[in-house]
């Protein structure tokens, strides 16, 4: 605005018809036009955004709950139960047809380890007698228990989906690390883009303000006869070229925003960028961290969740694997419980005791599912180790890409230090008549393809560093 105020000032004050064209130069380091508020959007607000309120992030988070279900199924075949059983039969005994039975109230369980027991009382039905534990002749107190001596005594498979679960909301925990990782990254990195996008809309707009000042001054000067018709050609030919920059360079900024609110929900709807002016860069000193070693590597393969849902995979199949190796033992239980038919209970047979013995000769079941679970762990540990390998070479990656957009920011400002000079260089040449008009704005259009290679160079290295981020495993853990 500053420069066209100076054309205007020329006009009024009567100059010659080349001074003001001389000075009428693009603005090279414009104020965004699009969004003219008062406050800035930055990138915290944007990943604040997605932290709080966005919908595939949110959506992950419900696996904690399933995780609590899980944990609830399983501990549900360790939970005591109540049983209520009344059986009776009709029986003849001494030549006489009876109806006996009983009344079963008993609580039963079963322990991890695998013993199952339970307790209760009795209650005879008709004329019965008690053999063991007799209470007023009809009644008798329950007490039994199943006691696995080899398999199943410690380890077993009900045991082991206890054990598994329990690891679920490690395993939710690592999934929302993962979504807030990505969707972190892809925030950050199309932000940037926004940003240097509506950058470029504001450069184009500048350059396109100055060709039109200056087709305003020529048209003027040409009805005065102080230029040629042929000069008043080539301005509105490069009014109307800038302003198809202009549109094309608006359109691309656009779609930037479009892609941009997909992380900037609020409360159920998109963030109205309106309200929120484009961000400068940060400065250029401040951008890439010094390098750490292997240390950071090292932090990042405790951080990665890529790397810790391997060994939590692990953990499971480890579980599964101990399961299948107890199957190999042969099944012997011991058994003391109360008799359960009505007609051994009238005879006087209270209480059962029993050693069962079971064992396959082949043991197939167990020796296939011992070969599926030990090939499970071996390709377990080899994509532990391409995993490990995988997140070095992200942080080679994400430094190398922070290297190269330092060098090019810096070749990008020395390209732009030359650009002015020779447009500054052309204007001059032009006011002492050794050039024409073409030439201006061909040195003009130099200057501002040279000012969007530096916007799109400082865009790619907070993207680079947004990537770094991302490898190191920064962003496992919610933004401040």
């Amino acid at each position: 605005m500053a420069r066209l105020t100076v054309i205007l000032l020329c006009l009024s004050a009567g100059l010659g018809p080349l001074a003001p064209l001389l000075w009428a130069a693009p603005e090279l380091e414009p104020t965004p036009t699009p969004h003219q508020a008062t406050r800035s959007l930055h990138l915290k607000t944007v990943l604040s955004l997605v932290e709080t309120h966005h919908p595939l992030l949110h959506g992950t988070r419900t696996e904690k709950l399933q995780a609590q279900g899980k944990l609830l199924k399983a501990m549900g075949a360790f939970e005591p139960t109540l049983v209520n059983d009344t059986e009776v039969e009709r029986l003849v005994k001494d030549g006489q047809t009876k109806n006996v039975g009983f009344n079963d109230t008993l609580v039963q369980a079963r322990h991890p380890y695998g013993v199952k027991g339970f307790a209760g009382w009795r209650t005879g039905i008709g004329d019965v007698e008690v053999a063991d534990l007799g209470v007023r002749g009809t009644n008798q107190p329950l007490l039994g228990i199943v006691l696995p001596l080899l398999r199943g005594l410690g380890t077993n498979p009900e045991r082991g989906e206890l054990e598994k679960s329990k690891l679920a909301e490690q395993e939710a925990d690592l999934n929302i690390q993962q979504t807030r990782q990505d969707l972190y990254l892809g925030a950050a990195t199309q932000f940037w883009k926004w940003v240097g996008s509506w950058k470029i809309v504001a450069l184009q707009q500048a350059a396109l303000d100055v060709a039109k000042a200056r087709l305003q001054q020529l048209t003027r000067q040409a009805a005065a006869g102080a230029v040629a018709e042929f000069d008043v050609t080539e301005a509105h030919q490069e009014v109307q070229r800038r302003l198809e920059n202009f549109i094309k360079s608006k359109r691309e900024a656009e779609q930037e925003q479009i892609k941009l609110s997909l992380f900037t929900w609020n409360e159920q709807a998109l963030l109205s960028f309106d309200q929120y002016g484009i961000p400068n860069f940060p400065a250029f000193d401040l951008s890439v961290p010094q390098s750490q070693g292997g240390s950071e590597t090292e932090l990042a393969q405790q951080r990665r969740p890529e790397i810790l849902q391997v060994f939590l995979e692990a953990a499971r199949n480890n579980i599964d694997l101990g399961v299948a190796k107890n199957n190999f033992l042969p099944d012997l239980r011991a058994e003391a419980e109360p008799t359960r038919k009505p007609g051994e209970f009238v005879l006087g047979l209270g209480y059962r005791f029993g050693l069962q013995l079971t064992f396959p000769f082949l043991q197939q079941d167990a020796t296939g599912q011992k070969l599926q679970l030990e090939a499970k762990a071996e390709r377990l540990l080899w994509l532990q180790r391409y995993r490990t390998q995988q997140v070095a070479l992200d942080i080679d990656n994400a430094r190398s890409a922070l290297n190269r957009a330092e060098e090019r920011i810096q070749a990008a400002s020395q390209s732009l230090t030359y650009a002015r000079s020779l447009v500054n260089g052309e204007r001059k040449r032009f006011q002492m008549g050794a050039t024409n008009l073409l030439f201006v704005n061909l040195r003009e259009r130099n200057a501002v393809e040279v000012e969007i290679t530096y916007i799109q160079a400082q865009a790619e290295l907070q993207q680079a560093k947004a990537f770094y981020s991302w490898a190191i495993g920064d962003w496992t853990q919610p933004v401040s």
